[in-house]
């Protein structure tokens, strides 16, 4: 049975808004966590997929709602696949995006341009409940690499040093447009929404 409400681990409002979008078509509302009350759960998950069903299955414990929820992260191939699922804390705990781009700068500055690619990783679950054994898992990847010096204003963290040769820009001088139909988190959503689709059709 086709859910009418799904809650969102996150609060994220730009989120919430790509993915109502996205989901319009099959008439379900999604709902950021933060308007039940839930609260950011700890990622104590060693992978992406781990600390996206943590999420997921959290809201959806404390919601009784069906939940998606996402882990994202760039891995840079120089730094052996860092800063990985510690992206959002690449800095230390609490760490602004600020801090973690200057960190990132500084651990690649001594590469060569071609020895700084990189890429970002979403990976996007839907649990029906809690405790729903087979979750849909979808993932998104998006390949460029690594400036020393930040451009654009559009995106958030490591978006102003994230360079696509066929954009011939930062990822943080996209639209937001031409950044949704291109990005990781994109194409895990719209991978994920497939899935829903044929599920609940």
């Amino acid at each position: 049975m086709r859910p009418d409400k799904i809650v969102l681990a996150s609060n994220n409002a730009g989120k919430v808004k790509e993915i109502n979008e996205v989901l319009a078509n099959l008439d379900i509302d999604v709902i950021p966590q933060s308007e039940f009350d839930v609260d950011e759960v700890e990622e104590t998950g060693a992978s992406f997929v781990e600390n996206a069903l943590i999420k997921a299955r959290h809201a959806s414990k404390l919601t009784t709602l069906p939940a998606i929820a996402d882990d994202s992260g760039i891995e840079v191939s120089a730094l052996g696949g860092q800063p990985g699922i510690y992206s959002a804390r690449y800095a230390g705990v609490g760490a602004s995006d600020e801090d973690n781009l200057q960190k990132l700068i500084t651990n690649i500055q001594d590469y060569p341009e071609e020895k700084r690619t990189a890429r970002y990783v979403c990976v996007m679950v839907y649990l029906r409940h809690a405790n729903d054994p087979v979750p849909i898992i979808s993932q998104g990847f998006w390949e460029g690499r690594l400036l020393t010096e930040p451009a654009g204003s559009n995106g958030f963290g490591y978006d102003p040093i994230f360079y696509l040769d066929e954009q011939q820009c930062t990822s943080a001088e996209l639209t937001a447009e031409t950044k949704n139909a291109l990005s990781h988190r994109g194409k895990a959503l719209r991978q994920l929404v497939s899935t829903l689709t044929e599920t609940y059709r």
